[in-house]
């Protein structure tokens, strides 16, 4: 995908942020719209349908969080990459952005260079989805729909944010085997990226509570695996 077709919405009640944002990216060739707030950025991100929203947690009106779960819940929403950006480094506003469903987190002051560094960063995973995979597998009770990113388990039909289903993916690719930490966080989030110590902690305890705890396993100090 070039850059020319790809949008970006940007969600911040700072002017000066917006404008050095909108500046720097749409200098990279990206469509660049924004909101000042999370109820027009949620108003924008229905209308627009964006492939990357920046969002910032502490604004009027409506919050960041909850701006993000309801762009989750827009149909044509659910595999929009998502990520924060805030000041606000604390652990647990880290852990409130992800229950949400967003996908990264990006604490600010960052200086332009490497905010466009880390948005080409986020932008690649898109490329992902032009490799030719199985559209949808079945592993036990559950059947994985590649394209629509969603899952059936035990017939109930159940809709993953992106980052929670390309997990899932990974982890049933192939059942009982042990998937380290640092892996899963190259095959799900790039190298590229840096999140959080505690992002797959994160999201694997919110597919324990829609998929069930006994699929998932913790091998402590080297990671996780799914079991049949």
């Amino acid at each position: 995908m070039k850059k020319k077709d790809i949008t970006i919405l940007l969600v911040d009640d700072e002017p000066d942020i917006l404008e050095i944002l909108s500046y720097n990216l749409s200098s990279e060739g990206y469509e660049i719209i924004t909101a000042k707030n999370g109820a027009e950025g949620v108003s924008k991100a229905k209308k627009k349908l964006p492939n990357l929203i920046i969002l910032d947690v502490m604004m009027p009106e409506m919050d960041g969080i909850e701006a993000c779960e309801i762009m989750r819940k827009t149909p044509g929403l659910e595999n929009t990459i998502i990520t924060f950006l805030t000041a606000r480094g604390e652990d647990y506003s880290q852990v409130a952005g992800f229950d949400a469903g967003a996908d990264d987190y990006i604490t600010k002051p960052i200086k332009p260079k490497v905010l466009v560094s880390k948005v080409n960063a986020l932008l690649r995973r898109l490329s992902k989805e032009d490799v030719p995979v199985e559209d949808i597998t079945k592993v036990g009770d559950i059947v994985i729909n590649r394209e629509e990113y969603k899952i059936i388990n035990q017939g109930e039909e159940i809709i993953l944010p992106r980052k929670e289903f390309e997990l899932l993916a990974l982890l049933t690719s192939k059942p009982n085997k042990v998937f380290k930490r640092e892996v899963i966080l190259d095959r799900v989030w790039g190298n590229e990226v840096v999140v959080g110590g505690r992002t797959i902690d994160v999201h694997i305890r919110k597919l324990r509570e829609k998929i069930g705890e006994d699929h998932f396993k913790t091998v402590k100090g080297v990671g996780y695996k799914f079991v049949l």
